[in-house]
């Protein structure tokens, strides 16, 4: 593939992803990602990847923030609908996490997106907020709301979430 404009570069480091793994098991969700929001425990790599900013966490309720850039961008100029994908199922999925005891973990069965509005550099901060909707012994029923920077609702997302305990170690 030939470049005719100018060519932009990105790099970005991360941290070994087992130092995630090593704590499932012995702390429970909450403490796992307050430990993530204070900086006590460095991000997990995606986080890196997509240059994602902040995260609050309460029992059942997770916010991550987004600085759209162009190199989220698909080709029709507007942030690709994976990356927005990203957001919706991390602060949907991590919701549930927060909720979950030490020894028992989650994995995300569906995502149902629905996209209301593009996303460009000028939308501004992107704030995505997930919240529990119901929460039994095997799965748990999850929603995101992503708003851009003036507020405006610009995707949403259901998400089932299956919940399994670990093996011991």
């Amino acid at each position: 593939m030939t470049q005719t404009q100018s060519e932009r570069s990105r790099t970005y480091s991360w941290t070994d992803p087992a130092e995630h793994a090593g704590r499932l098991g012995r702390v429970g969700g909450l403490e796992l990602l307050r430990a993530m929001a204070s900086g006590a425990l460095p991000p997990p790599p995606v986080m890196h990847l997509i240059d994602m900013g902040a995260m609050e966490v309460e029992e059942g309720s997770v916010t991550v923030h987004l600085d759209p850039r162009e190199f989220h961008y698909n080709p029709l100029g507007t942030v690709h609908g994976g990356v927005l994908s990203t957001l919706l199922d991390t602060a949907a999925a991590c919701s549930v996490h927060s909720t979950l005891p030490a020894g028992v973990a989650y994995t995300t069965l569906d995502l149902n997106v629905k996209f209301l509005r593009p996303v460009t550099v000028a939308s501004g901060r992107l704030c995505c907020r997930g919240d529990v909707l119901q929460r039994g012994r095997r799965t748990a029923l999850a929603e995101a709301r992503l708003t851009d920077g003036s507020g405006r609702l610009v995707a949403h997302a259901t998400s089932s979430c299956l919940i399994f305990d670990l093996p011991a170690v």
